[in-house]
């Protein structure tokens, strides 16, 4: 198991190396001089060919690619250009305003989208396993910026029970998180229920109705734990993308998140912030599929064994 943990982290090293030559690669080509956003059209050639100086943009590629790499490599994702503050500071700064909201929607996607998915398998062809695949399909198909919207004019402007910015109190969680947990949820509802079904055929559920087991123990105790690999996986890798899918979801509720931070950077182009940004939420998309990895092994005696059998062959050789 150590091993195979170690493997994985020199692979998280290696996709966070090719993420940061990416964004720095997009960020270095991407029309625009950040003298010209941040100074604006006061300021005059001097001004700006000293900006350019500080900041090392007045350099080739690879120099600027090298000094930034030995930056990261020592812990300094570069100083934002707006408020001369270390990146890392308001990354840590924004990160438990996005944590919390993915969390809250991680969870409400998990909770009803596992609850459908168990009804919806054992109500096979039925009605109510009908109604619940069209809102599934209609959940995965409806862009999040849309739904934020008409939540917002239903709940804020027509009953007005709900804000529609900001998170003053706890009820300005609840629009955010159910719009950014929706298409997870029909995700997370979808895989339920395929791994429900397939759990439903086996000999070992027929065996357990012929002996007179109760139908919601059978489900419960026998299907639900079997079928619940694949449901662990959707909701860990629903839940790494809210991290990063969190942009769209802060913009519309004006929510102070690290989503809302890079899009803000983005259109002035604060290419620190916008590079720090991007590779912290890619170091934490990989430590939480990571996680369910390990998950795995602690929930699933068979994938166990398979490393205990793989490290007593070794033992052997």
């Amino acid at each position: 198991m150590i091993r195979y943990i170690c493997k994985r982290l020199i692979s998280i090293i290696l996709v966070l190396f090719g993420v940061a030559f990416l964004i720095f690669t997009i960020m270095y080509f991407s029309p625009g001089d950040p003298a010209d956003f941040i100074l604006g059209d006061m300021a005059t050639a001097d001004d700006k060919a000293l900006f350019r100086q500080q900041n090392n943009l007045d350099k080739p590629f690879i120099f600027q690619f090298i000094h930034y790499i030995n930056g990261i490599l020592h812990g300094n994702l570069g100083t934002s250009y707006i408020t001369r503050l270390p990146v890392l500071d308001e990354i840590l700064a924004r990160i438990s305003v996005t944590m919390k909201l993915s969390i809250i929607s991680i969870t409400i996607a998990s909770v009803i989208g596992v609850t459908l998915g168990i009804i919806s398998a054992v109500k096979q062809y039925s009605l109510t396993d009908n109604v619940i695949r069209i809102l599934a399909m209609v959940g995965v198909s409806m862009p999040s910026f849309w739904e934020g919207l008409m939540l917002i004019i239903l709940f804020s402007v027509i009953l007005g029970v709900l804000p529609s910015s900001g998170i003053d109190s706890w009820k300005s969680w609840i629009l955010p998180s159910f719009t950014l947990g929706t298409v997870s949820l029909a995700s997370i509802m979808r895989i339920a229920r395929s791994s429900m079904l397939e759990e439903i055929r086996q000999d070992y559920v027929v065996t357990a109705r012929a002996k007179g087991q109760k139908e919601i123990y059978v489900i419960t105790k026998h299907v639900l734990k079997n079928a619940f690999l694949p449901i662990i996986t959707a909701i860990g890798y629903n839940f790494s993308r809210h991290m990063g899918g969190a942009a769209v979801v802060e913009t519309v509720f004006s929510v102070p998140g690290i989503g809302k931070l890079l899009v803000d950077a983005i259109r002035v182009k604060n290419v620190p912030l916008v590079q720090g940004g991007v590779i912290f939420i890619a170091f934490f998309m990989t430590f939480i599929n990571l996680a369910v990895d390990i998950t795995y092994a602690f929930i699933d005696p068979q994938i166990r064994s398979q490393y205990n059998s793989q490290k007593s062959k070794r033992k052997e050789g």
